[in-house]
């Protein structure tokens, strides 16, 4: 991807435009019929990944948010205007559920982005303020075995001073290098702000068309 192939303005119209809830899976067998590109969003519990799908969508309550990590507990569909697929998935790392109830959704995340043949990225959101963690290396090394493309997401950028942040940016993409399966470049966000919100719908937005 080149970034004069973005577009901000189809980003804004596609994420703003219609977006709707189609439903929860909990099983495979509950996956929607693989007929449109689908954008995954995946992140530690309590990374801010409900927050930055209400912001993306300009929405308040399209994606539920809560601050008790694991909220979400299952793959959600949100239907962009019958063009994509923008799914919202189990939140991993220190979620306060059942030793039993991780294993579940480790497994399902698994099974999902090894498996769907429309999948077009994963975006692994990741709090500015803490950087990469192990289980965000584990899976990254899982999409990069099974070929699956992603990138980094950075939230809450306003939480963080710019020199950190810039920092941050720095080391992160240095250690990307590691990782086949990975976009190079890093997209910092701020859903408080809108900071870097128009660039990642213009990436969402790209997938439409490719």
């Amino acid at each position: 991807m080149n970034e004069e192939e973005l577009d901000l303005e189809a980003g804004r119209k596609l994420l703003e435009g219609p977006c709707d809830f189609v439903l929860g899976v909990a099983w495979l067998d509950q996956l929607p019929n693989a007929d449109r590109p689908e954008i995954a969003f995946a992140g530690r519990s309590n990374v801010g990944k409900s927050t930055l799908v209400n912001a993306l969508t300009g929405r308040k309550t399209l994606a539920k948010t809560s601050n008790t990590p694991g909220r979400t507990q299952q793959l959600n569909f949100f239907d962009l205007g019958g063009l994509l697929y923008m799914v919202d998935m189990p939140g991993y790392g220190y979620a306060k559920v059942s030793k039993t109830q991780k294993e579940e959704w480790n497994q399902l995340i698994r099974d999902y982005l090894r498996g769907r043949p429309t999948l077009r990225c994963v975006l692994i959101l990741i709090d500015s303020r803490h950087g990469l963690k192990d289980t965000d290396r584990e899976l990254m090394k899982m999409l990069d075995e099974a070929g699956a493309a992603y990138r980094i997401v950075l939230t809450k950028t306003d939480k963080i001073k710019d020199q950190k942040l810039a920092f941050m940016i720095g080391d992160i993409e240095k250690e990307l290098k590691k990782y086949a399966a990975a976009f190079p470049n890093i997209i910092p966000t701020s859903s408080i702000k809108s900071n870097g919100l128009d660039a990642l719908r213009a990436v969402i937005e790209f997938y439409t068309r490719y």
